[in-house]
């Protein structure tokens, strides 16, 4: 029987390390931020085992997704690549047929490939170019955005099917019936595995609600989500919200065990890494605001900063902490450096943390940054369609709807003249422990704030009129960074 590795959204070792190339699964939660876990002191939610998994493995103190929201962090985990650099703006825009996934990579080295749950990079009807299929997967159990309680499916590409029960446990025995049937066959496995929770609306079992039946007595502000009975906007007192969305988070926790518990039954735990993330920070309605500021959509560290874990008994005998910046950028150069594949031809924004894995790296040797494209969202008066419109409209229903439609459907543009008003847009970048975030404003030009996150992680006092050369400098290298991400948006980098 072949090792396994489950890699949940991001790092390794070289492949040459081990005697046998390990099996990969990449897990993330959706609108799962950082403070949402008990390993990390929140004072209601419970989450035995990622908090297990915090304790044996190694936690990453500050791993980040790659943009505020969810369809561009996407982007980022398949690629490598910042989701500008395709298109991927906002959520409900697509990827490009042309990008390079982690499942193109790891298929040439004989893993067979399998997405579950959350897609949200494009349609995934067989007819999409940038359904899971068309990009890199062997088979799929799949819905173009998000999902709750009875989901439906669409399974390689077919019309949507129900699935009676709790969303994160029906992916995951879907996820144990496909390696199993990859390990009867001798070929390696690679998942990826998005949960549709916990994002709003929000539903649980009732063992699970029982557990915070003391949360609407204590928080009875109203705040705006989605109805589950209509599919429309409503407003609700914020502790049931609360209530509901715990336990969302608790199911999907136990989901992640019943996983854990296969690979130690079959004898494959070891040689497995298993990692967990989230695909933004906490979604406004939920946020509590600490200890960071923001939530999700926000370019502070409450918009971006997600649970990072990692297990790998083989590689990480002892449990251990990093505090090194490490983002879902970063998952497919250390995919690829696991399974030996040489790194697409073109500019990635990830980098191979495998020296993580060893604790031989102690801070980050590159930038971060992060971008939010165009106030205005990105479509040009003049914008034409990168993919046909019909091929962009999405089949698997949900509860929230969108222009009175149950179901999503797909943007993307060609961008072939980039202009200067194509640099706007919220944007930040980190180097060390020093982050720049820039607003652009209609009156007085753009806000500027400097922070120091190691003695500041609140982001509460703006050093920038305190250091202008630090500013300067950290502004220069998120423009020329910029000038690169406008130039791969234009598609010049498929053009090799």
């Amino acid at each position: 029987m072949k090792p396994f590795l489950l890699l949940a959204c991001a790092l390794a070792v070289p492949f040459s390390s081990f005697a046998a190339l390990p099996n990969i699964i990449l897990m993330m939660g959706d609108d799962h931020g950082w403070e949402e876990t008990g390993y990390n002191g929140h004072p209601h939610v419970k989450t035995p085992v990622l908090d297990e998994m915090a304790a044996q493995g190694l936690k990453f103190e500050r791993f980040y997704a790659a943009h505020p929201s969810c369809s561009p962090t996407r982007a980022s985990f398949l690629t490598g690549r910042h989701p500008n650099r395709m298109g991927t703006f906002a959520p409900g825009w697509s990827f490009r047929p042309e990008e390079v996934t982690s499942a193109h990579l790891l298929a040439k080295a004989g893993y067979h490939c399998m997405h579950l749950g959350k897609w949200h990079v494009g349609a995934v009807k067989k007819e999409s170019p940038v359904s899971p299929l068309a990009m890199g997967f062997h088979e799929n159990l799949s819905h173009d955005n998000f999902f709750e309680m009875n989901p439906s499916f669409s399974r390689n590409g077919g019309p949507p099917e129900l699935f009676e029960g709790e969303s994160s446990d029906i992916l995951i025995r879907e996820a144990i019936a496909s390696i199993e049937r990859a390990l009867k066959t001798g070929k390696l496995v690679f998942q990826i595995i998005w949960f549709g929770s916990p994002h709003e609306p929000y539903s649980g079992l009732p063992q699970d609600l029982a557990l915070y039946d003391d949360l609407p007595a204590r928080y009875t502000k109203k705040v705006k989500l989605t109805s589950n009975e209509t599919g429309g906007a409503t407003t609700r007192p914020q502790g049931e919200v609360l209530r509901e969305r715990y336990a969302e988070i608790t199911a999907m926790d136990r989901a992640i065990g019943r996983l854990r518990s296969h690979l130690k039954e079959t004898g494959l735990r070891d040689n497995t890494l298993l990692f967990y993330c989230g695909d933004n920070g906490t979604s406004p309605e939920s946020a509590l605001g600490q200890p960071h500021r923001g939530a999700k959509a926000t370019f502070y560290e409450g918009g971006t900063l997600v649970p990072g874990l990692i297990e790998w008994p083989a590689r990480i005998p002892q449990p251990r902490s990093t505090s090194v910046r490490a983002s879902t950028s970063d998952l497919l150069p250390t995919v690829a450096a696991i399974a030996g594949q040489p790194l697409p031809d073109r500019p990635l924004d990830g980098i191979d943390l495998a020296p993580v894995l060893d604790g031989t790296m102690t801070a980050r040797p590159t930038t971060l940054q992060f971008w939010e494209y165009r106030p205005d969202g990105g479509k040009k008066t003049d914008s034409k369609p990168y993919i046909a419109p019909e091929l962009q409209q999405g089949t698997t229903p949900l509860v929230k709807k969108m222009g009175g439609k149950a179901t999503r459907d797909f943007n993307n543009f060609l961008h072939p003249v980039i202009t200067e008003e194509d640099h706007l847009g919220s944007r930040s970048i980190i180097e060390g422990d020093h982050k720049l975030v820039i607003h652009d404003s209609k009156k007085g030009g753009p806000k500027v704030e400097l922070f120091d996150l190691k003695a500041d992680p609140a982001e509460k006092t703006n050093l920038a009129s305190q250091q202008p050369e630090l500013v300067t400098s950290l502004q220069t290298k998120l423009r020329a960074w910029q000038d690169s991400v406008l130039k791969s948006l234009t598609g010049a980098d498929y053009q090799k």
